[in-house]
């Protein structure tokens, strides 16, 4: 089975200019086709998120226009822009909507379906969405609208804003993505104003942002990002944010959005797996988004020198939305826009830079989560998971039951580049249940190809194994696929992969159908599509599991655990506890691990050499 938003890599979509005049060519047919007598551009299977797609469909048309000046478009421009005009702009309340300020305000809104009252909560990020298609035909007006049609457009496109601004709360949903193209819409709609309104617009946007998005960015990995549906970050719409706030940035010129921009491209960088997997987030768990992360991760990919379009996406959407049987849809048709408008090429190497939360050369990554414990482990095309035990998920040495995972003080880390090897040294002081304070340190070291992981620590009860991760998924090149099956790993002792021996919705067996994303969103706590699948998943009591156990030959005051992900010949490594420390010797290198003290200052020590 796949995961089928799993797909190729954004990067290798074609970006030239005959791409995207490919693209037009193929809207401005379908929509043709598809325009009806009163000039709706709606798919017929539209019934959610309906309330803008037909401006955007206009919009495109309007763009494509602009390029080709084809002569069959002004007409389906304008009958299409009255029917959005005279059918989808709203005035009156929609019954039931909870977020107004201003009751029978009068201001114009989009709902998200029509049918007054049916699911009036989606009204918010509906109307966002309306005001970025209107913004975007305003662009492209000129010579191709009526000076009529044009500034009704404008009264609307305000009133949108107005709507967004005043009459409501702002970002109900506590979605950033959907705040921050609101911020976006302001800032382009300020231009068709009159300087003066549009200035206070402009201003009032920035203020938005600063007090409403920035002021409550949420903390993860050392990062702040711009939260999202109540998390710190989704890899669905976090990717979205970061398109937008290029636009913001682009439009604006503000060195704000740029700032934070980059802090959140940053940040993806390092959860992002070399091969482009990522998984998690407070509203889907394994859902990417496509076309609609293009401009972002390619702007601050450049901007931050990184390969940010390693970044795998659902290739359904790969130039636009589309419904189930491919006809284009033009919720997000805004994106594609400012993608074709933005000339910025993908960055397409690494960055050279060490992240704290990173491990990556060649073929091989490990994401780190807050704690420095492993989110994703890739080697050998194989995807590893934190695995599960008594309601405890990551990698790490168990002890009757309990995962020395959880850090009881500071983290320290030691990155170090020799002699072809990448190695990354976490020194974690841990607590088990015995109240004793242990010093868990965890050496990764790569060529590239192959990964090892060592973890020493302090000599424990009873008898402990090594909980090295739940294999997941592995490449395909163009997709990626579910497995239970690890590649090419070893142990330096007995390895086992072990599976849940209980069944039910709190125990996931990596062997059956169901994804990660089924399985977090079974346990959370709202119906799919609502609930957080991160929460839900820390319900898993339990997982497909590798067991390792520790080293025979350790010395004698450690329990020591060494395995190896990827492919090599025997695997036999030593151990010697001297006084510069642990001394690690396997067949491509050396390395000493320092005293857990540290240095002067309390940093890890870490020697290394091939």
């Amino acid at each position: 089975m796949y995961l089928p938003r799993q797909l190729g890599p954004l990067h290798d979509l074609p970006d030239t200019p005959e791409a995207y005049d490919a693209v037009l060519s193929d809207v401005t047919e379908q929509a043709l086709a598809r325009l009806t007598p009163e000039g709706n551009l709606e798919h017929p299977d539209c019934v959610d998120d309906i309330g803008d797609t037909s401006l955007g469909i206009t919009s495109l048309l309007a763009f494509a226009w602009q390029r080709t000046k084809d002569d069959r478009l002004p007409e389906a421009v304008r009958r299409s822009l009255a029917f959005h005009l005279r059918e989808r702009v709203y005035t009156d309340d929609n019954p039931g909507y909870p977020n107004l300020k201003v009751r029978n305000s009068g201001l114009p809104y989009a709902r998200y379906t029509l049918a007054a009252g049916a699911h009036p909560i989606g009204d918010w990020p509906s109307t966002v969405w309306a005001l970025l298609q209107a913004v975007n035909v305003l662009d492209a007006a000129d010579g191709l609208v009526e000076d009529a049609q044009r500034a009704e457009l404008l009264d609307v496109a305000h009133g949108y804003w107005r709507w967004l601004t005043e009459a409501t709360f702002f970002n109900p949903q506590e979605a950033g993505n959907q705040a921050i193209g609101c911020v976006v819409g302001g800032l382009m709609l300020a231009g068709h104003l009159p300087p003066e309104e549009g200035e206070s617009v402009r201003a009032r946007a920035i203020e938005l942002y600063v007090e409403k998005i920035r002021a409550h960015r949420v903390a993860d990995r050392g990062a702040l990002l711009p939260p999202e549906h109540g998390g710190a970050y989704d890899n669905n719409y976090g990717p979205i944010s970061l398109s937008f706030l290029a636009q913001a940035h682009r439009v604006s010129g503000a060195d704000i959005f740029a700032e934070d921009g980059e802090a959140l491209a940053r940040y993806l960088d390092a959860r992002l797996t070399n091969g482009g997997f990522d998984n998690g987030g407070p509203r889907y768990s394994e859902q990417h988004s496509a076309f609609e992360s293009v401009l972002g991760l390619r702007y601050f990919g450049a901007r931050i020198g990184a390969d940010l379009g390693r970044y795998r996406a659902d290739s359904r959407w790969a130039r636009h939305a589309v419904k189930e049987d491919g006809g284009v849809d033009g919720h997000f048709a805004w994106m594609l826009v400012w993608q074709i408008q933005d000339t910025t090429r993908w960055h397409r190497e690494a960055s050279p830079t060490p992240a704290r939360h990173q491990l990556r050369a060649g073929t091989v990554s490990v994401a780190f989560d807050g704690r420095m414990t492993p989110a994703v482990v890739e080697a050998a095309g194989t995807y590893y998971l934190p695995a599960a035990v008594n309601r405890q998920h990551g990698f790490g040495p168990v002890v009757d039951g309990f995962l020395l995972c959880r850090p009881m003080g500071e983290v320290r880390v030691r990155d170090l580049r020799t002699d072809g090897l990448t190695a990354k040294l976490v020194t974690k002081p841990a607590v088990g249940r015995d109240h004793v304070l242990r010093h868990v340190r965890s050496l990764y070291v790569t060529d590239g190809t192959t990964l090892w992981m060592t973890v020493a620590v302090e000599r424990l009860p009873g008898a402990p194994y090594l909980l090295a991760g739940m294999p997941y998924a592995t490449d395909e090149g163009d997709r990626v696929r579910r497995t239970a099956d690890p590649a090419e790993v070893v142990a330096a002792a007995e390895l086992r992969l072990t599976h849940p021996e209980s069944q039910g919705v709190e125990h996931f067996d990596a062997r059956s159908e169901q994804t990660q994303e089924q399985a977090a969103f079974a346990l959370a706590a709202d119906p799919r599509g609502y609930g957080n699948p991160d929460e839900g998943w820390l319900h898993l009591v339990s997982s497909t599991a590798l067991e390792a156990e520790p080293v025979p030959d350790a010395p004698e005051d450690l329990h020591v655990f060494a395995v190896r992900y990827g492919p090599g010949g025997a695997f036999t490594p030593a151990f010697e506890h001297g006084t510069e420390g642990l001394t690690v010797r396997t067949e491509a290198f050396t390395a000493v691990i320092g005293d857990p003290a540290g240095d002067a200052h309390g940093e890890p020590e870490l020697t290394l050499h091939a």
